[in-house]
């Protein structure tokens, strides 16, 4: 990972096993993530393969989402599954909420 770099800002996951993970470079300065936003940040491990970890945007927080000790090479691969769903967990609950909102708005709540 480049210096100054906070991490990678995971932008877009395809559903197929073997589909593309685009990220963007994530400053070190950068504020917290958005909700539902996922940031990758890896380190060569202390024996082999990479330390990778995962951290999720939330309304009010960022939390540890997942960490991957000591990944393969091919760790990429390996995280997508976690990343996809979370993702689209996260859409779902968006989605939920803003049609709560809509709802208790018309219901004069």
């Amino acid at each position: 990972m480049p210096d100054g770099m906070r991490g990678a800002l995971v932008q877009r996951v395809s559903a197929r096993p073997d589909g593309p993970l685009d990220v963007a470079w994530l400053a070190a300065g950068t504020p917290r993530l958005p909700f539902g936003h996922i940031c990758l940040h890896w380190e060569a491990a202390s024996l082999a393969g990479w330390d990778v970890t995962a951290h999720l945007g939330l309304a009010t927080t960022e939390v540890h989402l997942a960490s991957w000790p000591a990944a393969p090479d091919d760790w990429p691969r390996l995280v997508r599954p976690t990343i996809h769903e979370v993702i689209g967990l996260s859409a779902a609950l968006s989605f939920a909420t803003g049609a709560l909102d809509v709802s208790n708005h018309l219901a004069g709540v």
